[in-house]
């Protein structure tokens, strides 16, 4: 089944326990993936690729809005946010714990004989592209300096 029947089910199980805040993350990721499949001009499916990306940007934009609104003190508004971001991640694979990636990381950084902060662009690209939907790029980016530094 593709991430959009998924969608869709889990959007008719909303409207049905009438759950509105899994409704409104639902429609944002129907919309979502409905602006990127018009994008590109063609009818065709999307990969698996690019759909769990329109997901990953869904939860960060939950998660930076909730994190302006903690920041200035807004409880109530950050809540609906997070849990929106909790519907979302329903359909991500499951992500990986941060040893994980340092292995990735590592491995990466000695298959490609990267040297300092200036192979830092080579070790991302590759390691992004293995852990598509699993590590989100901040995450990533943070080991991968570490490691190079």
């Amino acid at each position: 089944m593709s991430l959009q029947q998924e969608v869709m089910s889990a959007l008719k199980e909303a409207m049905k326990s009438k759950n509105q805040t899994a409704l409104t993350a639902l429609r944002a990721v129907k919309s979502a993936i409905l602006l990127a499949q018009t994008e590109s001009g063609a009818k065709e499916e999307l990969t698996e690729e690019q759909e769990l990306k329109i997901l990953q940007k869904q939860v960060k934009q939950r998660r930076d809005s909730a994190a302006v609104y903690l920041e200035q003190g807004r409880e109530d508004l950050a809540e609906p946010e997070l849990a929106e971001a909790k519907v979302i991640e329903q359909f991500l694979p499951e992500a990986l714990s941060e040893e994980e990636i340092e292995k990735v990381v590592v491995a990466t950084i000695g298959q490609i004989g990267a040297e300092g902060m200036k192979d830092m662009g080579k070790v991302m690209g590759i390691v992004s592209k293995e852990l598509a939907g699993q590590a989100d790029g901040k995450t990533i980016s943070t080991i991968v300096r570490q490691k190079l530094a």
